[in-house]
């Protein structure tokens, strides 16, 4: 019965798919550890290291084999790790004349860690198509609102206008940076496993082109990267990808944070999907939860976590750790499975995202003109100076908010002569309209629009 989220039958789809969890299952892992081995018979072969004829039969009995799998769980916890008991039920598949050249010159984790490389590689493909869906999901908004007007908060407080589409633009940009990322450590961490014992590649002979040359066509036939060393020791790679799951993560737990605020209530700007039952409650008839962004929240936890973990991983001892490389067992199915299922919910939830144009512009509203203070304040300020316009709006947004009701910031600054010695009444009322206090956020949003459009051309 599984114990973990990812796994379970009740939460499973809400932490991942179908797809990412066929990539990571047992049975998968199993079979890229059989095609890490089939695969290095065959490159032997071909170098001459083993005999002519080994690497195909080797190949064609391990891709027949029917393997115990109950036997060799038994076995894998015997032994520690699951290489030596596959070792032996794929031995024993292949006619004697070969069997003695299966997993010639390798040792278990040569197998194991490329066979998660390769596990890794697919997984990477997986949340490129997700990134990519989810930039798409992002541009629509960016395009679509561009104009939409609503309040920019900081501290949770009304700061200046914004638009719905800039702070879609800064999650787009985000996005836009981790396929930067993604693309740039393939070269840098997808690389082949293969040093023998010690990494020294000792066990091919004294000749030392001859393990190197292994490794090179290995590498090839695996169609991964191929390192200048052994990095079974070194596990910056690995670390750098579960942390780059980690990036994914926050940028995904940052839009989840902000549209979990908007969908609150007094906000009320924006919500996520409908479906019927969604976020529902089992006793409050009216609840409709975030829940996507609920999911995203959790998820870019887990994966901030299993960062920690991946760099824990990268203090092994000597040529062989004494457990560190465990942790990454744990660590980065997990981390491939829940980003991939947090990417999901996050396009979902963008995709159909609802806006509330109208309530944007209520809260916009609501502080009765505030919001533009600084505009107000920098006009007057190449009249006054700094600190004394400062000085000056300061009172009239203390006044406006002490006499409530519906009381505007314009009204109060009209009645204040040190604005109006210097400000003509339709340059206070241009400037006391938030839509004309945006700065470069649209121009900003193209940007960004034109920069992923370049990127796809």
């Amino acid at each position: 019965m599984p114990v973990s989220a990812i796994d379970s039958l009740l939460f499973k789809n809400l932490f991942g798919t179908h797809e990412i969890r066929a990539v990571f299952d047992d049975k998968a892992y199993i079979q890229r550890c059989i095609d890490v081995e089939t695969a290095l018979a065959r490159c032997q072969a071909k170098l001459g290291i083993i005999s002519e004829d080994a690497g195909d039969a080797i190949t064609t009995a391990c891709n027949k084999v029917k393997l115990d799998y109950d036997r060799l769980s038994r076995e894998t916890e015997i032994v520690g790790d699951p290489i030596l008991p596959l070792i032996r039920q794929l031995t024993a598949a292949c006619s004697d004349d070969v069997a003695g050249y299966l997993h010639w010159g390798a040792t278990t984790q040569d197998i194991q860690d490329t066979a998660t490389v390769l596990q890794m590689k697919i997984g990477l493909d997986v949340i490129e198509s997700k990134l990519r869906g989810l930039s798409d999901a992002l541009k629509v908004h960016c395009k679509k609102h561009n104009d939409t007007v609503m309040a920019g908060r900081t501290h949770l407080q009304h700061a200046l206008p914004v638009t719905f589409g800039y702070k879609c633009a800064v999650y787009l940009s985000g996005v836009q940076r981790h396929l930067q990322r993604l693309e740039q450590l393939r070269s840098r961490c997808l690389f082949v496993q293969f040093g023998g014992a010690a990494g020294t590649l000792a066990s091919l002979g004294s000749d030392p082109d001859i393990g190197v040359q292994v490794r090179a066509a290995l590498a090839k036939e695996l169609d991964l990267h191929d390192p200048n060393i052994t990095w079974h020791a070194a596990r910056d790679g690995i670390a750098e990808i579960i942390n780059f799951l980690a990036l994914v993560g926050g940028t995904l737990g940052k839009t989840a944070t902000d549209i979990a605020f908007m969908c609150s209530n007094e906000v009320s700007e924006v919500s996520e999907p409908f479906v019927p039952h969604r976020g529902a409650s089992s006793t409050m008839p009216q609840k409709r939860n975030p829940i996507s962004s609920e999911v995203i929240l959790a998820a870019s936890k887990i994966l901030r976590s299993n960062a920690s973990l991946c760099l824990d991983a990268m203090l092994t001892d000597f040529e062989r750790a004494t457990g560190p490389w465990h942790l990454e067992w744990v660590a980065v199915p997990e981390s491939f499975v829940v980003v991939v299922g947090a990417l999901t919910q996050a396009e979902f939830a963008i995709s159909g995202l609802v806006v509330n144009k109208t309530a944007m512009r209520q809260n916009l509203n609501s502080t009765h003109g505030l919001i533009v203070a600084e505009a107000v304040m920098m006009e007057l300020a190449l009249h006054s100076g700094r600190q004394l316009a400062h000085d000056v709006v300061y009172e009239a947004c203390k006044k406006t908010i002490e006499q409530g009701g519906d009381t505007t910031l314009l009204e109060v600054l009209g009645g204040t002569s040190q604005v109006t010695d210097a400000i003509s009444d339709d340059r206070l009322r241009e400037l006391c309209e938030p839509g004309s206090y945006l700065g470069a956020a649209k121009r900003m949003t193209k940007d960004v629009l034109g920069q992923v459009d370049s990127a796809l051309a």
